[in-house]
């Protein structure tokens, strides 16, 4: 494709831009990527985390999850995720493995966004993440995960819908193998 890219609006993280007939926006920070963090603590409890989120103007329930490189020049995708997750949770990974990498939303930015999930946890302090995110922290049986997601729904939080494949990920490898296999 062969049309020219023109900004059209640039702030502190996002910028606008035009691609042709097209508009779409780009993150001005970091690698333009993201990690979301798929965690279970050694008593089999899902990692999630609640905060509220401007755009949406709601709180809503998310994996643990995070920019790669913000304010880290020469971070990888399992650096953020495991910094992400001690900020966010207080929960420290013995190993990370990306999963997937793959756009958020294809038809509006360029972000992109690595499944990454985190095994062997350690608690090492109480999460809540860093500066003024007010993130709380939920350790949900994972056997009791998905209705419980629906009760936080039912109560007017706006769910992710990447937890569902996060979820699916706890067992799973991308190609559909169980990870015990």
């Amino acid at each position: 494709m062969g049309d020219e890219k023109h900004t059209l609006y640039e702030g502190d993280w996002l910028r606008l831009v035009r691609i042709g007939h097209w508009e779409s926006c780009e993150r001005t920070h970091g690698q333009g990527m993201a990690v979301i963090v798929i965690a279970a603590t050694p008593a089999d409890e899902v990692l999630f985390v609640e905060q509220y989120r401007v755009p949406l103007g709601a709180r809503t329930i998310e994996m643990p999850a995070g920019l790669v490189g913000d304010d880290h020049a020469h971070d990888t995708l399992e650096a953020a995720a495991r910094r992400e997750l001690i900020e966010e949770t207080g929960w420290e990974p013995g190993e990370v493995d990306v999963l997937l990498v793959g756009p958020t939303s294809s038809g509006m930015s360029n972000e992109r966004i690595a499944f990454v999930r985190a095994r062997n946890l350690k608690k090492v302090g109480d999460g809540g993440g860093v500066d003024n995110e007010d993130i709380v922290v939920h350790a949900v049986p994972r056997a009791e995960a998905p209705a419980w997601l629906m009760r936080k729904q039912a109560e007017g939080y706006e769910l992710d819908l990447k937890l569902w494949a996060g979820l699916w990920m706890l067992e799973h490898n991308p190609d559909g193998t169980r990870l015990d296999d």
